[in-house]
């Protein structure tokens, strides 16, 4: 199957922008609709709204695609799939309901079980975050210019990015070996990114998530050179599995 990743990623940025400007409306009004499903987990209105967005767009490629807010796909359905959509609508929907901005839109390719294309949007910051195995990994702010992320020179961890809401004994036992670094907590897969522009050069994720929640922040990683493996095996984190759940991984710049 041949695939233009350029104009796919063009798709995928169109479907961020469209999906945040629904998260948006929901975001500034009186009623977030907030239900719990069955993990206790929260969903709002918005994540339903940036489903339905971004289905709009990525219907039109005839990909399948896997999403949080989608329908239950069997693994004998999807293990025959070569390249695939995989978008969580509202990343970090407790921080949505905050109300601190700290939360996405993502949206990955996978093809082969690794993500070769991501977008991450962050609607309230006007963050865009794009990025293909072609082209490499960019960032446009509120529609400036967009300027290239890459590795840094210096591969020294001068600060290490941790989740607001899980931060668990193993998190904290990770953090002694580096002593002299400094602790930074953000939501959603805004970590990633923080390590994807240097802003951090670790993120260790110790807690549960879902596939949906890195497949494109991912992408973005990977693309600036960065890496994403799991712990303890020290392999690079894989998708599409039978079970959805992610173990335990590792965000760094590490060459």
């Amino acid at each position: 199957m041949s695939i233009d990743l350029k104009e796919l990623t063009k798709v995928a940025v169109k479907a961020a922008q469209s999906a945040g400007d629904e998260i948006m409306k929901v975001y500034h009004s009186a009623d977030f609709g907030v239900e719990y499903k069955k993990d206790d987990s929260p969903l709002t209105k918005a994540d339903k709204a940036g489903h339905d967005a971004i289905m709009v767009y990525l219907t039109e490629t005839g990909l399948p695609v896997l999403s949080e807010e989608g329908k239950n796909i069997p693994y004998e359905t999807r293990k025959d799939w070569d390249y695939f959509w995989m978008v969580d609508p509202l990343d970090g929907t407790k921080e949505f309901i905050k109300k601190n901005g700290e939360f996405t839109v993502n949206i990955a390719l996978i093809h082969n079980g690794s993500p070769i294309l991501g977008v991450v949007y962050a609607p309230v910051l006007d963050w865009m975050y794009w990025a293909n195995e072609e082209e490499g990994a960019w960032k446009v702010e509120s529609h400036g210019e967009p300027f290239q992320l890459g590795l840094p020179e210096d591969g020294a961890v001068k600060t290490i990015v941790v989740s607001l809401s899980h931060q668990s004994e193993e998190t904290k036992e990770f953090m002694k070996q580096y002593p002299e670094a400094e602790v930074i907590s953000m939501g959603s897969s805004l970590k990633f990114m923080l390590v994807a522009e240097n802003k951090a050069q670790v993120y260790p994720r110790f807690a549960p998530t879902m596939e949906w929640d890195t497949a494109a922040a991912h992408g973005v990683v990977l693309a600036m050179g960065g890496q994403v493996m799991r712990v303890p095996e020290n392999e690079p984190l894989a998708y599409n599995k039978e079970n959805l759940l992610n173990p335990w991984f590792i965000v760094s710049t590490e060459k």
